[in-house]
């Protein structure tokens, strides 16, 4: 069974972002990039989008979207050859071969205050993947799995990708590769961020605050990074370097503890990352340039149509690279890391500080 993830940014694939050498060098997982994945399924020849003839070049791009939508599982299932997962991070939270809590509300859940004001009717439960979509169930007799969001990384992460059947070697390959880096262009951004701009050791603060899930946690968040940042005044008085991470835009960080920290200039320094900041767009251009994701799979792409695509036909600065640069700067804070409770993020954070991927990379 091929299992295919859309969760893409424009045109670059996760592939392009985490370095899955170690996935491929195994004989128990094959791998193909999504695009020339959908390019086969589709009947498309991918440098046909590099033609010069503009309606050619259109009608391509045209039919690749109608079947992206087909893959993607949008329409629902396909007979026997797709079958569509439409759980999501607000109803679901997968777990594998844990039958006792298959059913059961999962302990992160929107209060009642936040389910009022914005009428959330929604509960997220703990499904076991395994009993819901692997031997004996529809969705195995389809040739394609198409999941729509895959929030898991506090749940054991990487077997849902992998370890869906009772195959002893993906179970033995999964249970080695718990942890997948970034890519060198990623981690090289983040340790220069860290080194080179904030220049002294750090605190890390990921602060999730808009997201529904998270909006209404604000005080408990907040709360986290006040304690830790007063332990460490007490620790080591002086000035404290603070990198934040967060989904706040900086003016709307009035009124909050954010906004705080940084009028307090005195005790604190903070330090963020802007959208425009060019070392961004400096590390696009060199993930594009490597095109990682198109170097592996069963049916790689020759240098020159690499190449060729590249210069003609994909936009450079089209992936968001922002997020997985802050990752890595947040893995080499050595005054410590504080995460919003239940974000993937901060658990993908805290992976990176277990495995010492600053120092590792």
């Amino acid at each position: 069974m091929w299992v295919t993830n859309v969760g893409v940014y424009r045109y670059v694939s996760m592939a392009d972002i985490v370095d899955i050498s170690s996935l491929v060098s195994s004989s128990a997982v094959r791998v193909i990039d999504f695009r020339y994945f959908a390019s086969l399924q589709c009947g498309v020849d991918l440098e046909t989008l590099c033609t010069d003839d503009l309606a050619e070049q259109s009608q391509a791009y045209e039919s690749l979207k109608q079947c992206g939508y087909l893959l993607s599982g949008v329409r629902g299932n396909v007979d026997k050859c797709l079958y569509a997962v439409d759980e999501d991070c607000r109803t679901t939270v997968w777990t594998y071969k844990n039958g006792e809590a298959d059913g059961r509300l999962d302990s992160f859940q929107p209060d009642e205050k936040l389910k009022k004001k914005k009428k959330l009717s929604n509960v997220r439960r703990r499904r076991d993947v395994y009993k819901t979509l692997g031997h004996g169930t529809e969705a195995e007799s389809a040739a394609i799995l198409a999941f729509g969001s895959l929030f898991t990384a506090p749940y054991k992460g990487s077997e849902l990708y992998i370890d869906i059947h009772k195959s002893p070697k993906i179970k033995s390959l999964v249970e080695k590769v718990d942890f997948l880096p970034f890519v060198r262009e990623i981690m090289i951004a983040g340790k220069k961020f860290a080194s080179e701009t904030i220049k002294a050791p750090f605190l890390c603060a990921q602060l999730r605050l808009l997201d529904g899930q998270f909006k209404n946690h604000r005080e408990s968040t907040f709360t986290g990074l006040y304690q830790k940042l007063e332990a460490l005044s007490v620790k080591n008085p002086g000035l404290i370097n603070v990198f934040v991470m967060t989904d706040l835009p900086e003016f709307n960080w009035t009124g909050t503890y954010l906004g705080d920290l940084s009028k307090n200039s005195t005790n604190f320094k903070l330090h963020f990352i802007g959208e425009q900041d060019e070392f961004l767009a400096r590390t696009e251009h060199e993930l594009d340039s490597a095109s990682h994701g198109q170097k592996f799979g069963s049916i790689p792409m020759s240098l020159d149509s690499i190449k060729k695509m590249q210069t003609h036909c994909y936009p450079h600065g089209g992936s968001n690279v922002q997020l997985y640069i802050e990752e890595a700067v947040c893995s080499c804070a050595s005054l410590g890391f504080v995460g919003t409770p239940g974000s993937t993020i901060a658990d993908s954070v805290e992976m990176m500080r277990k495995y010492n991927a600053c120092s590792s990379s």
